[in-house]
């Protein structure tokens, strides 16, 4: 059973033009079409939901937005792309402890 925290950030592409959206540090780059919301999805191994690679503990994400395209810096220890009811779009292929028991 996964008992370390998860994290979500909704991206949408509101723009007329399709954005490309990387997630790092894993370099998975997706297609956002126009009018498309995602949910970035990440999980820290602990409980206490201290969250590898950034600055500060309570943050899991680092978002850069760019003309064309959106990075997300995911600080978890894997994640996942899912919709806004929580289905699957994404599952990277990594071994994920959480993803069995993620919502």
């Amino acid at each position: 059973m996964f008992t370390g925290a998860t994290a979500r950030l909704t991206v949408q592409n509101c723009g007329e033009t399709p954005l490309q959206l990387a997630v790092e540090p894993w370099a998975d780059e997706h297609r956002l079409p126009p009018g498309q919301t995602c949910v970035v999805v990440t999980h820290a191994p602990r409980a206490d939901g201290s969250w590898c690679g950034t600055t500060r503990k309570n943050e899991p994400f680092h978002v850069e937005h760019r003309q064309d395209s959106i990075v997300v810096w995911a600080h978890g220890y894997c994640f996942h792309l899912s919709d806004l009811a929580g289905g699957e779009i994404y599952a990277a292929d990594r071994e994920c402890p959480a993803q069995s028991s993620a919502p």
